[in-house]
């Protein structure tokens, strides 16, 4: 298994007769990650994973249908959810702890709920909890998301904070970094994609199974972590399960938004590890 994300190379697995393409490096408790909307292995930032990592043996993968998956991406968030949950397991690992970024963070939670005695914690980044939320997107953030091809500007507004400068700052230095190893032509684009990843996220809002209910009784510990402007998932969404929701932790990173973890990633790596352990 390779050291960090930087040298790590893609492997596939077999999962429901179709080839999944997935990433495995580091040492330590392992975190399977659920990545966001458009998102392929080579989206997230290697700072961040690669400090991660120090102290985490971490699983990437490709929903099946995006990057270099084979397939179909399922507008079941259950069976997204359930595909890596089986990778897990074809690696040998029955117990692990469950991350998700943006959409990621919604298919995590439902991963948590449906397997809560293989899922040791959570740690769900810049995403909503299931259920009717108050807040909606921001139009702003369609605008630039929706895109075919994003460039820095547009990931700059979707992603950080951009009446900041230090957060300006922060996205292209995040930018670069990502760009050493990414190659855009694998980024879903087209709406066919889109409308996948919608329907998947719609039946997170209607919230059938009651997850939103069930943080009343879970015991397994979650660290939430928002931005204080995130325009996709507001952190103001969480603020009525608090109370509720006894085994939950909430960070919130001032002077940021939706991609706080590559805004801060070493910051928010060390968060996770102090939470994990």
């Amino acid at each position: 298994m390779d050291s960090n994300f930087s040298n790590s190379q893609t492997q596939f697995s077999t999962i429901n007769s179709v080839k999944v393409a997935f990433r495995h490096f580091g040492q330590g408790e392992p975190i399977l990650f659920y990545n966001r909307f458009r998102g392929i292995l080579d989206t997230w930032d290697p700072l961040f994973l690669d400090t991660l990592s120090q102290k985490n043996s971490i699983v990437l993968f490709d929903y099946p249908g995006i990057g270099e998956s084979e397939g179909e991406l399922s507008s079941d968030i259950s069976e997204v959810a359930a595909v890596g949950v089986k990778l897990m397991e074809n690696l040998g690992i029955h117990k692990f702890h469950a991350a998700g970024w943006s959409y990621g963070g919604l298919v995590a939670q439902t991963a948590l709920f449906m397997n809560r005695e293989k899922v040791a914690k959570a740690v769900l980044i810049g995403t909503n909890p299931p259920g009717i939320n108050e807040v909606p997107f921001d139009k702003t953030f369609f605008e630039k998301a929706l895109k075919p091809v994003n460039d820095l500007e547009d990931e700059t507004v979707a992603f950080f904070e951009p009446s900041s400068e230090k957060s300006r700052a922060a996205s292209k230095a995040s930018f670069d970094r990502i760009a050493l190893k990414l190659d855009r032509t694998k980024i879903p684009s087209t709406s066919e994609q889109f409308q996948k990843y919608f329907e998947g996220s719609a039946m997170m809002k209607k919230d059938i199974h009651d997850y939103r209910g069930q943080y009343k009784t879970l015991k397994n510990p979650v660290l939430v972590i928002s931005a204080d402007h995130d325009i996709s998932f507001a952190v103001e969404n969480w603020f009525p399960l608090l109370r509720h929701a006894p085994s939950m932790q909430h960070i919130i990173i001032n002077d940021a938004g939706h991609g706080l973890q590559h805004q801060e990633p070493v910051l928010i790596a060390n968060y996770i590890k102090l939470f994990l352990s």
